[in-house]
């Protein structure tokens, strides 16, 4: 009788154990899956706050795009807009903003213009090739992935039947193209081409000039032929505080007199304009890169939004 007791004893400990270990392991998950709950939550709302910040840097952009537009028809470095906006605290956070003037890059949506390639810059852009020593056929794999047919141009062109064969098999869009980021999707492009043509190059919905008072020397070298670095350094050189007024200005400059024949697709006025922002909020962070379009009543709005890598 003893011996059943003391079993019983036992076994009612064993149970009041097992029943208290599992309570204590039930309330550790609960308070651990709290815990989760509410960081996320916190993250959330501090990414959430950080957004807000950048579209707070979006909207001075617009802004100082608007008012420049309001003053002049000649867009250059040394205006407002160009100023980078220093990392400025703010409640809680920091956001900092910069412009940048697409058109100052070349267009790589210029290559196919009313569905014909353009060979003025499809020149120019043999040209950027060249100075960075890059192969000059990739050209043609970029107007194949642009143009509305399906026949491969010469040489080193590529259409449908490049791509499909590929471990994830792929088609051209025969279409313009809608980011740079595209190019990685190119016969021909790997990180390290890809690396060397995107600080140059950019994708707009429409034909548009290169704005030579915003243009690097890179992109000037490539508006006529054998233009050295020391000339398209003393072109950016003489824009002065106030850029060329005008086309002829730039073109009639001593350094290239005579040498562009051609002056379609320049220009001194810009349409197009991306915002960069970076801002943060708690453990929040973003970066918000924001396509601005400017019409010529100085109305500024937004194209397109991304984030992360532009």
């Amino acid at each position: 009788m003893m011996g059943r007791e003391a079993t019983q004893r036992g076994a009612a400990l064993i149970t009041a154990i097992l029943i208290t270990a599992i309570a204590a392991i039930t309330a550790v998950s609960m308070a651990s899956r709290q815990h989760l709950d509410i960081r996320r939550t916190t993250n959330v709302i501090e990414s959430s706050q950080a957004y807000l910040f950048a579209l707070g840097a979006e909207e001075w952009g617009r802004q100082l795009l608007i008012r420049d537009g309001k003053d002049n028809k000649v867009d250059h470095l040394e205006e407002d807009w160009a100023t980078t906006l220093p990392p400025i605290e703010v409640e809680g956070g920091r956001v900092a903003g910069q412009i940048e003037d697409l058109q100052g890059r070349f267009n790589l949506n210029n290559l196919v213009k009313g569905k014909q390639q353009s060979p003025l810059d499809v020149e120019r852009f043999r040209r950027l090739l060249q100075q960075l020593d890059l192969d000059e056929e990739l050209l043609y794999a970029v107007i194949d992935w642009i143009d509305e047919d399906e026949d491969p141009s010469l040489p080193g062109g590529a259409e449908d039947f490049d791509y499909l064969g590929r471990d994830l098999p792929y088609r051209t869009p025969n279409a313009p193209m809608g980011s740079v980021s595209e190019l990685l999707l190119i016969k021909g492009v790997d990180r390290k081409v890809y690396d060397a043509l995107q600080p140059h190059v950019t994708v707009l919905p429409e034909y548009t000039d290169i704005n030579v008072n915003t243009a690097s020397a890179e992109i000037l070298m490539i508006l006529a032929n054998d233009m050295t670095q020391s000339e398209a350094d003393e072109l950016i050189a003489d824009r002065g505080d106030n850029g060329y007024e005008a086309v002829d200005a730039f073109t009639s400059h001593a350094a290239i007199a005579g040498r562009i024949t051609d002056k379609s697709g320049l220009g001194v006025q810009t349409k197009y304009f991306i915002i960069n922002a970076a801002s943060e909020f708690g453990r929040g962070r973003t970066n918000l890169y924001s396509l601005m379009v400017r019409d010529e009543n100085a109305n500024v709005a937004v194209a397109m939004r991304a984030q992360g890598v532009y």
